[in-house]
């Protein structure tokens, strides 16, 4: 992690412009072609859901301006970013996760799995040191659900400035599989020219 100097940052008066807002995020839903992923993983694990939340947070790690975080009521830019995910259980409640970010993807697969475990045997959020860090993407999973809108519940009284990244039901069509993906972003650190190298990089990814 590095402090930012915002005298010499390009973006300080980006920054400092949203900052003020009582709500500096703004979010952008478009649909990823994921069929490439889904037929990967129905014939070799990991699972789909493991291959494209990896994929995602690896597009994460791969873009300077979704490292960026308010911390100590300074700018800093973060070395790695993890996955912080929602993860179900059987009686329809969830928990908060925490993957470590590597870049490869069966070692992920593998951590993901024993968070999920921990998570499916416990109750409540599962509040912790890990999930309330800073150096995290806030994951959601909607497979229920294809959504071309989305917004979250905020507590605009905490200085949030994580990204929040939220899946839907991928449905098929004459593209292929898609995928909905909200990409929720502080607009201080994030412009949509960013969020479209995003889904740009994700899509490669997916289809690699």
């Amino acid at each position: 992690m590095k402090r930012v100097d915002l005298e010499s940052w390009n973006r300080k008066e980006h920054f400092q412009f949203f900052a003020a807002f009582d709500e500096p995020f703004f979010s952008l839903v478009s649909e990823v072609n994921t069929s490439k992923a889904f037929e990967k993983s129905k014939t070799d694990k990991p699972s789909f859901f493991a291959r494209y939340l990896h994929a995602s947070i690896r597009t994460v790690n791969e873009l300077p301006e979704f490292k960026f975080r308010i911390y100590e009521d300074q700018v800093v830019q973060f070395d790695i970013i993890n996955a912080s995910p929602t993860l179900g259980r059987a009686d329809g409640t969830f928990g908060f996760g925490f993957i470590p970010y590597t870049e490869d993807l069966h070692d992920f697969a593998k951590a993901l799995a024993l968070d999920t475990e921990r998570v499916r045997n416990s109750s409540g959020l599962g509040v912790n040191a890990n999930t309330t860090r800073q150096d995290v993407v806030h994951y959601s999973s909607l497979p229920w659900i294809n959504f071309t809108a989305l917004t979250h519940a905020r507590n605009f009284k905490v200085k949030d400035s994580a990204p929040k990244i939220t899946f839907g039901k991928a449905l098929r069509s004459d593209q292929g599989l898609m995928l909905p993906v909200s990409v929720t972003v502080h607009h201080g650190f994030i412009d949509g020219f960013h969020v479209g190298q995003f889904f740009e990089r994700f899509q490669e990814l997916m289809d690699d």
